[in-house]
């Protein structure tokens, strides 16, 4: 399928190759001075000249060092739209560094960035979204996304956004999520993913399925998706065309089946062919989330009753190559052939 991608193509009337490059120890103090300049044109030139000088990790360093970042959280609400463009795209470059990460905190930068989730400019909110998705990975990046108060705008961008920003808002939430969900579940994130789930890109369907994972780590995330009716839907992707989808789907369902309603919402949607299929999947992270998964369906007397027939599927996973996916085959065995 052909989606429309967002451009980072810069106007007609912008010429980057005659930007006035300074090199050496003075470059980035120079440009430093040069974005705070009157003039659009020389804070648009410099900004250009930033951005090709922070792809060398030693700039960044002294980018952070200098004060960049003070100055480009100004720029990112200045009324010239390329001036926006490349500041978000320096903050994002900036954010694939470690250093870059611990500056955006120690400076703030995540509260100004969310000034622009509903900037005209596509590639804008674009660099934005990547920026949150790079932090987010950074534990500490994580919390500080959630201290900002963004959940709840991130979900509801989720219903609005381009697919392309969508993919990037699903990135950051499946990190935020697994260190607190109650911002989310309180602006009704499991319904929003729900739709999600039957959304005709892979890539969302799949994000989706990971973020709902995420959820369903906390006790009121697992209580949600029972009463949203989310499980049914996750037990369809065990059968969906594409193995990545599948994989996450059984991810969810594994947390979704550890309490009680989730075990038996699982069996009634008829979940176990369909856990036993992917047992022998090609990805290990297929096989041993449908393990795990059906270990928790075990625990009812119906699924113990049907997973009796279907022990030597188990035993066959004592031989996988993957030392997990052994692990939780051993335990499913004995679960399995538990008596009262």
């Amino acid at each position: 399928m052909v989606h429309a991608r967002i451009s980072a193509q810069l106007p007609p009337d912008i010429d980057p190759t005659k930007a006035p490059l300074a090199f050496g120890e003075r470059a980035l103090p120079k440009l430093n001075e040069e974005l705070q300049a009157p003039e659009p044109l020389t804070r648009q030139r410099a900004l250009m000249a930033l951005c090709d000088l922070l792809h060398d990790p030693e700039n960044v360093y002294q980018a952070v060092d200098l004060g960049f970042l003070d100055n480009l959280k100004i720029l990112l609400l200045d009324s010239d739209s390329t001036i926006r463009q490349k500041s978000t795209e320096a903050l994002y470059i900036i954010a694939t560094h470690d250093v870059g990460r611990h500056g955006f905190i120690q400076n703030g930068v995540i509260p100004a960035l969310a000034q622009l989730l509903d900037d005209p400019a596509d590639i804008c909110r674009k660099n934005v979204h990547q920026s949150f998705e790079m932090m987010a990975r950074l534990p500490e990046g994580a919390i500080d996304i959630l201290h900002a108060g963004l959940i709840p705008s991130l979900v509801y961008q989720l219903r609005t956004e381009l697919d392309e920003i969508q993919e990037l808002i699903l990135d950051t939430l499946a990190n935020c999520l697994c260190v607190d969900a109650s911002e989310a579940l309180a602006s009704d994130a499991i319904t929003t993913l729900k739709e999600k789930l039957a959304h005709p890109s892979v890539a969302i369907r799949s994000k989706a399925a990971w973020v709902l994972l995420g959820i369903g780590i906390h006790p009121e995330g697992k209580t949600m998706v029972f009463e949203e009716d989310v499980i049914p839907v996750l037990v369809s992707l065990l059968e969906d065309t594409e193995p990545e989808v599948q994989a996450k789907a059984a991810g969810a369902l594994m947390f979704a089946t550890v309490t009680p309603q989730g075990r038996y919402s699982a069996l009634g949607a008829d979940a176990i062919p369909l856990l036993l299929k992917m047992v022998t999947a090609e990805s290990s992270e297929a096989r041993l989330s449908a393990v795990k998964a059906l270990t928790m369906l075990a625990e009812l007397p119906e699924g113990r009753q049907t997973l009796l027939r279907h022990v030597a599927t188990f035993e066959r996973c004592l031989n996988d190559p993957s030392e997990a996916v052994r692990g939780a085959a051993e335990i499913a065995i004995r679960v399995i052939k538990w008596t009262p």
